[in-house]
């Protein structure tokens, strides 16, 4: 079974992508566009619909991104074990239940049941897409393409551009309600399942199948690893603050979070239109210690800016200006640090293990992610002073510099 012709940027004119590597690439466009069709208005709903306190919105959200990053170690193990088509496949099945449960749930266990089969359904497609997206840069790389971030970083732009429409989708369905939201999400992974189940290849030529034991033994000796997963992780807690902070913070200027979705869209916009050109650029300078070390200090001085701004409380147009800027950095680093990260994992996993050290790299942050959500969550409704939550977000990427490997 063969990929069909599909038309997706090319890196350059020495080399063509392969049809498996565009078919995985637009298959993160697709993903995002459902998954953030929904995820930007879970907050809103779980505090205003639903009525939950602030601390249990924030430990939902951290329980969302760790039964799916947290849980990434499984999916990429199963995609080492069994390869990655069926991986995917049940994957989708998960997200489209998980999506429509969702729409219909009313309690507080519902929710978080609804929650995890959403997350859990991330664990298994996209630690099995992204370790064969890195795998096949290699590739791509040893056949005189050019440097594999070149391919990770339009991997980054195509979820970016997804990510750039699911809100705005989702923000004009929420004129409904949050049920339909949920269905249209749905919908869109009934369609990338269909498509998956006719293109993508029933054995990929070069990828061997492992046995799971023995793995994580090795897994967890590898400080240089593990050091690695510190950084990203940081990264990583800093980003879900889309999710939690800044829509607080948005409400509290605009008193509405209506302007939220021109923020998630002005975020996804940059990275589609400068991934590619700050990629080659830093690439031709900075080696990879360095440019996540540069991409950890934009996302400090991002949140450094709203806490500078906090005492004087402005709102309107001019209190929505530091939330544009948090945002700005924010994905300033983002852009440095995400390719590089994935980039990196190749030269530190194991032969015929690249699906675990990849499902690990977000395992290990969504652990992170998990607690420091619940820990931000509890700050924003404390009577602290409003920038306080602010810098203490500044300080976690600051701190994880001293983390990371001494070595490229």
């Amino acid at each position: 079974m063969t990929t069909r012709t599909m038309t997706i940027p090319t890196l350059g004119p020495r080399t063509r992508l392969s049809p498996l590597l565009r078919l995985l690439i637009l298959t993160q466009l697709a993903f995002n566009v459902g998954f953030y069709a929904v995820l930007p208005f879970l907050a809103e709903h779980l505090g205003q619909a639903i009525g939950l306190a602030g601390w249990l919105v924030g430990f939902v959200l951290g329980l969302r991104t760790f039964s799916q990053q947290g849980l990434f170690v499984v999916g990429g193990a199963l995609a080492d074990r069994y390869g990655i088509r069926p991986v995917v496949l049940a994957g989708c099945v998960l997200r489209i239940a998980g999506f429509v449960w969702l729409g219909y749930a009313r309690e507080t266990w519902s929710v978080i049941g609804a929650v995890l089969l959403i997350g859990f359904a991330a664990a298994l497609f996209s630690p099995a897409v992204e370790s064969e997206v890195a795998r096949q840069a290699v590739v791509w790389e040893e056949s005189g393409g050019g440097p594999r971030t070149r391919v990770l970083a339009l991997f980054t732009v195509a979820g970016q551009a997804g990510a750039f429409v699911g809100p705005l989708l989702g923000g004009l369905l929420l004129g409904v309600d949050f049920r339909t939201v949920c269905l249209a999400g749905a919908g869109i992974f009934v369609l990338v399942l269909a498509g998956h189940a006719w293109l993508l290849p029933q054995h990929i030529p070069g990828r061997t199948r492992v046995e799971f034991r023995g793995g994580m033994k090795l897994l967890v000796r590898n400080r240089r690893f593990l050091a690695l997963c510190c950084g990203y992780g940081a990264y990583l807690l800093a980003y879900n603050q889309l999710y939690l902070a800044l829509p607080a913070e948005v409400e509290r200027a605009a008193g509405s979070q209506a302007p939220l979705a021109w923020l998630f869209a002005l975020s996804s916009l940059l990275v589609v239109t400068a991934q590619l050109p700050v990629t080659r650029w830093v690439g031709e300078r900075l080696e990879m210690r360095r440019s996540m070390v540069a991409g950890l200090l934009l996302i400090a001085a991002g949140f450094a800016v709203v806490a500078a701004a906090r005492p004087a409380d402005w709102t309107g147009i001019t209190g929505l200006l530091p939330a544009a800027g948090f945002v700005v950095l924010l994905t300033l680093g983002q852009m440095l640090v995400a390719p590089v990260a994935r980039a990196w994992v190749p030269d530190l996993a194991e032969e015929g293990r690249l699906g675990l050290y990849t499902g690990a790299l977000s395992s290990v942050s969504g652990l992170i992610v998990l607690a420091g959500s619940s820990a931000t969550g509890s700050l924003l409704d404390t009577g602290l002073h409003p920038a306080v939550p602010w810098l203490v977000l500044a300080a976690v990427p600051l701190a994880a510099i001293g983390l990371l490997p001494r070595r490229g």
